[in-house]
């Protein structure tokens, strides 16, 4: 017997089911898409939450083997300008993460000490993210060599809690303790770096600003290390016999 011929009411039956179907795979594509194409580490500065809060203040993947420790000051033109370089190196290496080291330059007080403490009370009201938006603003603001900001310039994000911490001491404990380490690491300069392999145990200091290829070298030379040795301070002469 001829099969029947399909009427719209049949065609509706399985054609309804279908495009359920494909709405819901498509809709399963889309929605994984972003979560495809989206490496959290790219953007160093998209995980600065995953780090313990409160300082010292770092930027970059919490589990990186590497860490960059930068002794800086917010007054020292050199740190202004090797700033946004460092961390734009930072996001392109996700196996770094970045540390802030406060050391105020007697030559630049007091204005150092000022702004350092800004920074810091961004950081306490605003988590990691917070002090870096601080720092990047201040270094883009100020004009440098112990003349600090523009008469009249105020930090635009300084709500009740910023204030609050302004107005204690808890900032200049955490300025003066991270200076006075700085000093007896033998670090008297700005920019400097300290490079620690977490895997390894091993540091080494380097004096910045840096270049990449210079960082990536010390980093070789420290991931080479026998990690059986105890810790010690590698020369930073070493870094140059690197092969780049």
């Amino acid at each position: 017997m001829p099969n029947a011929p399909r009427t719209r009411s049949s065609y509706r039956r399985w054609l309804l089911p279908l495009a359920t179907v494909v709405g819901l795979l498509a809709a399963l594509v889309l929605w994984s898409l972003p979560h495809l194409s989206h490496d959290p580490r790219s953007a160093a500065g998209d995980t600065t939450e995953q780090h313990p809060p409160g300082p010292p203040w770092r930027y970059g993947q919490a589990d990186a083997r590497f860490t960059v420790i930068e002794y800086a000051d917010l007054e020292c033109p050199y740190c202004q300008a090797y700033a946004p370089v460092l961390r734009k190196w930072i996001d392109q290496h996700p196996d770094v993460s970045l540390q802030w080291h406060h050391l105020p330059l007697p030559m630049h007080e007091p204005m150092a000490t000022r702004l350092a403490r800004l920074a810091e009370c961004v950081g306490e009201a605003q988590g990691h993210a917070g002090f870096w938006k601080a720092v990047t603003w201040i270094y883009q603001h100020t004009r440098s060599d112990g003349q600090g900001l523009p008469a009249g310039l105020d930090y635009p994000d300084q709500d009740q809690v910023v204030q609050a911490c302004l107005a204690s001491e808890r900032p200049d404990v955490i300025i003066r303790a991270q200076a006075d380490e700085a000093r007896q690491a033998g670090v008297m300069a700005t920019p400097t770096l300290r490079l620690l392999d977490h895997k390894s145990g091993q540091s080494l200091i380097v004096a910045g600003p840096a270049e990449g290829d210079t960082l990536l070298s010390a980093l070789d030379l420290l991931a080479a290390t026998d990690a059986t040795r105890p810790t010690t301070e590698l020369s930073a002469d070493d870094v140059s016999d690197m092969p780049r």
